[in-house]
């Protein structure tokens, strides 16, 4: 079942309001309170979601993001930035970075939880795209 979204961000009350959200919507919820926590956790517990701050003390969410991809253990975790950070030039960083997502703070508990949903959705047809390119026995598949 996809339900475990890994929530990192350095402020513990935005975690909290992360969290009780999440926990509302049907998610089991892991927390980071920097980069190398956030790393350490996604590949301890293989989050279906990431949830990741781009101002983080030692590492930013930039450079974590980077790392992610990286990893073949967690390449494919979708990465929504949650930032206070605005305009285009944050949001095109995180997009280079490897983010999936990005959504603004303040924000709104259905934004949040939309935006994880359909992160997962997406994340599921990938999966399932790729399972079936790899199957050379399915009639009418090529492999990509």
């Amino acid at each position: 079942m996809w339900n475990k979204v890994l929530v990192v961000d350095d402020e513990p009350d935005l975690v909290e309001l992360l969290s009780c959200h999440l926990k509302s919507g049907g998610y089991e919820v892991v927390r980071a309170a920097n980069g190398l926590e956030a790393l350490h956790q996604a590949r301890r517990h293989l989050p279906d979601v990431i949830l990741l701050d781009l101002m983080l003390d030692g590492m930013d969410g930039y450079s974590v993001c980077e790392i992610l991809r990286a990893q073949p253990s967690t390449a494919r975790i979708p990465v929504i930035l949650v930032t206070a950070l605005g305009g285009e030039i944050a949001r095109l960083n995180g997009l280079e970075s490897g983010a999936d997502d990005f959504v603004r703070k303040p924000f709104v508990r259905e934004e949040i939880l939309r935006r994880v949903e359909a992160a997962r959705e997406r994340a599921a047809v990938r999966a399932q795209s790729e399972a079936l390119a790899a199957d050379p026995g399915l009639p009418g598949v090529r492999p990509a």
